[in-house]
């Protein structure tokens, strides 16, 4: 990559680097990896669009038309952005937004994911995404 981005080229490149690489002994040795190098290994999800959506709570704002806050939604792949003012931050809100805003609009999605709030950790908001088989998850700062 160094020899192509410097603009070198000729036109057995690949195969000197290739022959190069496999004759250097310092290139063929495997060191032993240390704890400090070890990553775990984490499965990729193959996600489409509308698949996992964030959601979170903006607010308190200055009273609008008898609201103080915005349920806001956002689609991880697409960026779409959904949103409803709202007068309380309660599971009551998030559970109609869900239902009339996303499951019916765009379809069940696969997870949903928001913070550790009482509004959305909260016994009918489990209830409601284990009947649509949605997978719930809640980031943290640490690990959005």
């Amino acid at each position: 990559m160094k020899v192509l981005q410097s603009g070198f080229s000729w036109p057995s490149l690949f195969k000197d680097a290739h022959a190069m690489c496999r004759s250097c002994d310092r290139c063929q040795r495997l060191r032993k990896l240390t704890r400090r190098n070890q990553m775990t290994m984490n499965p990729i999800l193959i996600v489409d669009i509308f698949d996992v959506w964030g959601i979170d709570f903006m607010g308190p704002f200055p009273m609008s038309f008898g609201n103080s806050y915005i349920l806001v939604g956002v689609d991880y792949v697409s960026k779409w952005v959904e949103a409803i003012p709202c007068k309380h931050n309660d599971h009551r809100v998030v559970l109609k937004f869900l239902k009339e805003n996303i499951f019916s609009r765009f379809g069940v999605p696969k997870a949903i994911i928001s913070d550790g709030g009482t509004h959305f950790c909260n016994k009918p908001l489990e209830t409601l995404l284990a009947k649509y088989g949605v997978k719930h998850k809640v980031a943290t700062p640490y690990h959005p």
